[in-house]
């Protein structure tokens, strides 16, 4: 796969403008209705999770919303590159278990095996290298966990790969090969919102 391109720092200062009222325009409540469909999906499989990581958790809404499903859950982590999102999370934080820093995909600082759900909801087309930062995902799911990676996939979307967003994986079959390589064993396609806009259930 070709190196991606892109300017990430460019998309951090994007989402640091947006994050105030990033839950409340109209965007923001598409990008909630999409949260919503995750969350379900994934406590449809894990409903009892322990420790959850959210990747690219912007101001914090999903973790909030299995906060309010998953009374046992002990950590409900949250990490997002842009700092003002970070700081917009932790203002809206209403349950003591939520925790959120700033931090990329690409580089999870928490112990192997730590999280026994981790969730990425319209980061991953964001991110500076994919394989990397899936590799990271699964080092952090303990064995059997569960991953769910909800974001614009799709054959309609092969045109962009050749101008702007050339490297990344936007379509089933590329972003399937990347999960395979960094070891997630068991992987289901999910039609989430639209005919773009899927989710990888994927086990460790």
């Amino acid at each position: 796969m070709a190196t991606p391109t892109g300017n990430p720092h460019r998309d951090i200062i994007a989402f640091d403008r947006r994050a105030t009222g990033y839950e409340i325009d109209r965007r923001g409540r598409w990008h909630r209705d999409i949260a919503n469909r995750t969350v379900d999906l994934a406590m449809s499989r894990h409903p009892e999770p322990c420790r959850v990581l959210d990747v690219g958790c912007g101001t914090g809404f999903l973790l909030r919303q299995v906060a309010s499903r998953a009374p046992g859950a002990t950590e409900l982590v949250g990490i997002d590159p842009a700092p003002t999102m970070v700081k917009t999370a932790e203002a809206l934080a209403d349950d003591a278990r939520l925790r959120f820093a700033t931090g990329v995909a690409e580089r999870l600082r928490y112990p192997d095996g730590y999280f026994d759900l981790v969730v990425s909801t319209t980061s991953f087309d964001h991110w500076a290298d994919q394989r990397a930062g899936l590799a990271e995902c699964a080092r952090v799911l303990a064995p059997g966990g569960q991953f769910v990676l909800t974001d614009l996939f799709s054959w309609y979307l092969v045109p962009t790969l050749l101008v702007g967003h050339r490297g990344k994986a936007r379509t089933k079959r590329r972003a399937t090969r990347l999960l395979l390589a960094a070891d997630f064993r068991v992987l289901e396609w999910h039609r989430l919102y639209s005919v773009i806009l899927q989710a990888a259930l994927a086990t460790k």
